[in-house]
């Protein structure tokens, strides 16, 4: 049954999990693949109707031209960004495009700002000492988050619980977005400004907006050298919002205090892998891993239960529908 089989990519043993045990599942075919969609591995998707990606999955025009020949007609992320994939392309060439616009807010949110804590708090530096008896506190002063000014960028559902998580510290809260929720604003004391305003006058810094042409290194040479000395960033997004090379610039310097990631500017082919025992060739990331006041995870912000469980069931349900030739879920279709 062709319509019912789903050609998965980039697919790790949780992906597995949740997808085969979703609501609607059961109905599906599904084709898991460990390896990333290109144009060089899109023919493995000859026979299937669907194509479900991931973020580091490539669907750019020569790739999508590729999945139309062989007969797929819908391309399902089961993430909320969609900035790998031509979106014009896809419509031009009678491709479906859906996403998980919300799986859930809270997920990323509160990795957010635990990424802030462990860096601020040394918690990470301190686990490793214990592990080998040592007990000294010397090196691990943080400072307290209640008082300072965190700056929210991007006020979408991710970032406006970050910022409520943060006026639940008792933190002044600034935030900047170009659609801005004055009411909520007004309910939580926060206070919409301009991004330079923003910059210039917070110690934290959360950024909380999708990779566009307009918010591509949003943090630049430029951007950075207006931040207030020695602000904290934090990256859940996508890694394309800082530019890495200004952003080392900028810690060497002392501009930056501390910089927690969940995103890296180059993290395909590196992210979601297992990599120990290989040599790094990313020089960039190497140096970045190496100073004391930077903390990264491999985009594991999303990666909690309820998380797993709402993209799996949107993407089923979506893929479901397509087969039974009935609408796809509100607010999830691109094209």
């Amino acid at each position: 049954m062709p319509d019912h089989t789903v050609a998965v990519f980039d697919t790790k043993p949780y992906d597995r999990e949740y997808l085969t045990h979703a609501q609607a599942a059961d109905q599906l075919i599904w084709r898991f693949h460990e390896f990333r969609l290109t144009a060089e591995t899109a023919a493995t998707a000859a026979g299937a109707s669907t194509v479900c990606l991931f973020v580091n999955d490539q669907a750019d025009r020569p790739t999508l031209e590729i999945l139309a020949s062989h007969g797929v007609r819908l391309i399902a992320l089961r993430c909320a960004g969609f900035n790998n994939v031509d979106l014009p392309a896809a419509k031009s060439l009678g491709l479906s495009v859906v996403r998980v616009p919300a799986y859930s807010p809270h997920a990323v949110a509160e990795h957010s700002v635990a990424l802030l804590l462990t860096l601020n708090r040394k918690i990470h530096r301190a686990w490793n000492r214990v592990r080998e008896l040592n007990f000294s506190l010397t090196g691990l002063v943080g400072f307290d988050i209640h008082g300072k000014t965190v700056g929210i960028i991007g006020t979408g559902k991710i970032g406006r619980l970050t910022a409520q998580i943060y006026r639940g510290f008792g933190a002044n809260v600034l935030a900047s977005d170009q659609s801005p929720d004055h009411s909520w604003a007004t309910t939580h004391q926060i206070t919409y400004t301009s991004t330079d305003h923003l910059l210039a006058s917070s110690d934290i810094i959360s950024l909380h907006v999708p990779l566009l042409p307009d918010t591509r290194f949003l943090l630049n040479s430029d951007s950075m050298n207006r931040l207030k000395k020695g602000a904290f960033i934090v990256n859940t997004s996508r890694g394309k919002l800082i530019e890495t090379t200004a952003l080392i610039a900028a810690l060497k310097s002392g501009r930056i205090g501390g910089v927690a990631l969940d995103v890296y500017e180059e993290e395909e082919g590196v992210f979601f892998e297992d990599l120990s025992g290989q040599f790094l060739l990313d020089d960039e990331l190497s140096l970045l891993l190496n100073f004391p006041n930077v903390l990264i995870t491999s985009h594991q912000a999303f990666l909690t239960h309820e998380a797993l469980s709402e993209i799996a069931r949107v993407t089923a349900t979506n893929i479901s529908h397509l087969a039974n030739h009935q609408p796809f879920l509100d607010g999830t279709s691109l094209t």
